[in-house]
């Protein structure tokens, strides 16, 4: 008579084997253990129904034996399965569980013991194993799997930097095709067919200075906030308000400025998430903002600069007095100081971080070769 098997996920620390055995109802299971190999026998209710169950394992290597050369494994008997804990000869990483490559089909993987705890009866914390052991999480989920689980963070990011770099994609294309039929002609109605597109890329783009702050990214979250909300700015206080700027060529050129710092930033964050060094790609990311933020900046100057004289004759976002709240706002000077700081203070922030980051991204690696 065939002894079927049970299901048996198996995981590891550096110090112990963890087996879960899938059967229910099991009562006084067989257990042997020795030097490199493991037997268990029990009665209970698996795969193929209430029978006599068994396996047995060669290992990939030692196990702690005691003095009459078996090991003594710690046993749970659980109502809907039964765990075993072996203690390992040598602290170290298996690679697989079973001397031989190929494993038998029976027997799995335990991810969720694996990022979670380590089999042990002790008040150790838990471990992260694939922080621990980068790489070798990934590949024997491949393994098993026939693919690769990725982190749902990484993932997240992957689709959001996607998606921004298409939109933006977008927006240049369909600037430029517009341009190449109506040459000079379609700059000035730029904002109503590409303005909705660029709207929503910048209020897509607020995840930006959320993702610091939940831990997504690296990074403080005030730079990003300052970026995102001084085009949040321009776009929806100066160009979406004053339907009078959005026919200006300067829209056209805004937009354009805009477009070309993102279509490079979003695949250069892709390639640090998956941490491939695209050195060209590098390069740009840390190079094109030495002549796009200057014009960037200048041309929101001119944005803003143009609208003072119209909301003087508006008089929109303009509080006046009286009022029940005893509060005046004139909008057109606050302009007027927000150009003064944009303008001096803003650039020479944004540049130095730049230039910062660029003197990190870009430096010489220096290669010592020892002499012989």
């Amino acid at each position: 008579m065939i002894v079927p098997s049970p299901f048996v996920y198996w995981a590891q620390t550096d110090k112990c084997i963890t087996l879960k055995i899938d059967l229910k109802n099991v009562v006084n299971p067989d257990v042997n253990v020795s030097d490199n190999s493991i037997k268990f026998s029990g009665k209970g209710i698996g795969a193929h129904g209430e029978t006599q169950y068994g396996f047995s394992l060669d290992l990939f290597s030692s196990l702690k034996s005691n003095n009459d050369g078996n090991q003594d494994p710690i046993v749970r008997v659980f109502e809907n399965r039964v765990e075993l804990v072996l203690q390992k000869q040598k602290a170290s990483w298996w690679p697989r569980l079973t001397a031989q490559p190929q494993k038998p089909a029976w027997l799995k993987i335990n991810f969720d013991l694996w990022k979670s705890e380590d089999g042990q009866d002790s008040d150790d914390e838990a471990r992260d194993v694939m922080r621990d052991y980068p790489g070798m999480y990934d590949r024997l989920h491949q393994e098993e799997m026939g693919y690769r689980k990725e982190d749902l963070k990484k993932v997240y990011l992957v689709i959001y930097n996607l998606f921004q770099f298409i939109g933006f994609v977008y927006v240049l294309a369909v600037m430029g095709v517009r341009y190449a039929k109506l040459e000079y002609e379609s700059v000035s109605d730029t904002y109503e067919h590409v303005g909705p597109a660029m709207k929503f890329l910048q209020l897509m783009q607020y995840l930006e200075v959320m993702h610091p702050m939940f831990g997504y990214t690296k990074g403080g979250v005030l730079v990003p906030f300052l970026q995102v909300s001084g085009r949040a700015f321009v776009l929806f206080a100066m160009i979406e308000a004053e339907p009078r700027i959005q026919t200006k060529p300067v829209v056209f050129y805004l937009f354009l400025i805009w477009s070309l710092i993102e279509i490079v930033r979003y695949p250069f964050y892709i390639s640090q998430i998956y941490k491939k060094e695209i050195y060209i790609l590098t390069w740009l990311r840390y190079t094109m903002w030495i002549p796009l933020y200057p014009l960037g900046i200048l041309c929101e100057s001119i944005v803003i600069l143009r609208n003072v004289p119209y909301f003087e004759e508006t008089q929109r976002f303009t509080v006046s007095l009286p009022n029940e709240w005893n509060f005046a706002f004139h909008f057109p000077s606050f302009l007027r100081i927000y150009l003064l700081v944009l303008t001096f203070p803003g650039m020479f922030f944004v540049m130095s971080h730049m230039h910062k980051l660029r003197t990190v991204k870009l430096k010489p690696k220096v290669i010592i070769k020892k002499s012989k």
